[in-house]
C-alpha cells in the first residue's frame, strides 16, 4: 500500500506595519502576500500581528509592548518562525533575536528561501545563493560558533583573527567566487541569445503566479513546469513558436513581486537580459486577483528599473473565468459602488480602452478562452516587427485572416 505523504508546516506568526506611507488596506494586502508566500515556503501562518506607527522602531522593528505580546504568543502557541513584512537591520534582527525564543526572518530572507527551493538548475542555484551571501554579509554577527579566537605560534601573539572578522572573510571569497562563476555563464548565455540569428523574440513578464507559465505550455505547446503557488519558475524557458508559419522565439521569465529584494535583481541580471533582449513584451496579469492594478504598476516599475520600458507591449489579461465582482442588490441604497463591483466589460471602458485595443487582450489560458485572438494579435505585433527587419519577406507571412483564408483553400 502507497503511504499517505504528510507534509509537516512550520507554525508561524507574521508582523507588518501600519505607517504614513502604508495604509491599514494596504497592509492587509501585504500581508495576505506574505502569507501565501509563507505556505509556499512551507509554514501556516497562525495569526498576523500589526501596529500603528509613524516609523518602524530602529530596535525592534515593533514597540517594545508588541514586542512582548508577540513573544507571549510565541511561547503559549509553539510558533517556530516569525516573519516580518518589510525587511529588518541587522540589529534589528539581532535585537529581535534576544526577546523572542524562534527564527526570525523577514520578506527578503523569505523569497530567497523559496528561491533556493525552487532552483532547478546550477545557473539558478549560484545566482540564488550570490544573492543569499550578498544578504547574509552585515547580518552574520552570533550566527555562528564554530571560532573563539585563533591564535598562531611565534610571531603570531595577539588578537589574532576573531570568529566574526573569519567568517566575513569566508563569505566575502564566496561572494567573489559565485561572481566570477556567473560572469562565465552569463558569457556563454549571451552567445547562446546572439546564437539565435536575427528571430523575433518575445517575453512573458508579469506579476508571480499570474500564468504565464500556463500561458507558455497553451502556445509553445511545452512541459514547462506550472503550480498555484509563487516563483514556480526561476529558470528561463526559451521555446520556439510557429502560429501560422510565422516563427519567433518565446521566453517564460521569473515572476516579479513588490518589494523585490535587491540582491536577487542584482544577481538575476541574466535572467532579466532575456527580457531586455526581446523584441516583444507579453505582460500577463491575473485579473482574478483584488489587487491586480498594484501588480502591473509593479512590474512596470521593474521593467522600468532594468531598462526595459521603452519596449513594445501588449497587456494579456489572465483567468477571465475565475474573475468574480461583488454586486449589489437593487434594494440596497447604502452600499457605495467601487471598483471591486465593476464587471469585465466596465474595466474594459476604463483606463483599459486608452491602451488600445489592438494592445489588449482577456483571455483564459487553462480553458483556452479568446485564444484564437490571442494568437491573431500576437501573430501581427510579431509580422510587423519580422516586416520591419526583413521587407523581402512581408509576402511570406500575409495578414492573420489572409493566412487563415490560404489554410481553407
Amino acid at each position: 500500500m502507497l503511504e499517505k505523504e504528510v507534509i509537516n508546516f512550520e507554525k508561524t506568526a507574521i508582523v507588518g506595519i501600519v505607517t504614513q506611507n502604508q495604509s491599514e488596506e494596504k497592509l492587509n494586502e501585504y500581508l495576505d502576500e506574505l502569507e501565501f508566500l509563507t505556505f509556499t515556503a512551507g509554514g501556516e501562518v497562525i495569526k498576523r500581528f500589526s501596529q500603528k506607527m509613524e516609523r518602524p522602531n530602529p530596535k525592534t522593528f515593533v514597540g517594545t509592548g508588541k514586542i512582548d505580546e508577540i513573544n507571549l504568543f510565541v511561547k503559549e502557541n509553539g510558533i517556530s518562525t516569525v516573519i516580518f513584512d518589510d525587511e529588518l537591520t541587522p540589529s534589528q534582527q539581532k535585537n529581535i533575536s534576544r526577546i523572542i525564543d524562534a527564527k526570525i526572518l523577514d520578506r527578503t530572507n523569505l523569497i530567497l528561501d523559496i528561491f533556493a527551493q525552487r532552483a532547478e538548475t546550477s545557473y539558478a542555484r549560484t545566482q540564488v545563493e550570490l544573492a543569499q551571501c550578498i544578504y547574509l554579509l552585515p547580518r552574520l554577527s552570533g550566527l555562528w560558533t564554530h571560532l573563539e579566537r585563533q591564535k598562531g605560534g611565534i610571531g603570531m601573539r595577539g588578537p589574532g583573527e576573531t570568529e566574526i572578522e573569519t567568517d566575513r572573510r569566508i563569505v566575502r571569497d564566496r561572494i567573489s567566487l559565485l561572481k566570477d562563476k556567473i560572469k562565465t555563464i552569463d558569457k556563454q548565455m549571451s552567445i547562446q541569445r546572439s546564437n539565435r540569428g536575427a528571430m523575433v523574440r518575445v517575453a512573458l513578464v508579469g506579476y508571480t503566479n499570474v500564468g504565464k507559465s500556463t500561458l507558455m505550455n497553451a502556445v509553445g505547446k511545452s512541459e514547462v513546469f506550472v503550480e498555484n503557488k509563487l516563483f514556480a519558475t526561476l529558470d528561463t524557458t526559451v521555446r520556439k513558436v510557429v502560429i501560422k508559419n510565422l516563427p519567433f522565439l518565446l521566453s517564460d521569465t521569473v515572476g516579479f513581486i513588490r518589494k523585490l529584494p535587491t540582491q536577487l535583481v542584482d544577481s538575476f541580471k541574466s535572467t532579466l537580459d532575456e527580457v531586455r533582449e526581446a523584441d516583444l513584451l507579453l505582460h500577463v496579469v491575473d485579473i482574478s486577483h483584488p489587487d491586480f492594478e498594484d501588480h502591473i504598476e509593479s512590474v512596470n516599475q521593474i521593467l522600468q528599473d532594468i531598462k526595459a520600458h521603452e519596449k513594445p507591449v501588449i497587456m494579456v489579461f489572465n483567468k477571465i473565468d475565475a474573475y468574480k465582482h461583488l454586486t449589489i442588490d437593487e434594494d440596497d441604497l447604502i452600499t457605495e459602488k467601487t471598483r471591486k463591483h465593476w464587471t469585465l466589460d466596465e474595466w474594459k471602458q476604463t483606463w483599459m480602452s486608452n491602451v488600445g485595443h489592438d494592445k489588449t487582450l482577456f483571455i483564459s489560458a487553462t480553458k483556452k478562452q479568446n485564444f484564437e485572438e490571442f494568437r491573431e494579435m500576437v501573430y501581427e505585433a510579431v509580422r510587423q516587427i519580422h516586416i520591419t527587419r526583413f521587407p523581402y519577406n512581408k509576402f511570406l507571412y500575409p495578414d492573420y485572416k489572409d493566412a487563415i483564408e490560404k489554410e481553407e483553400e
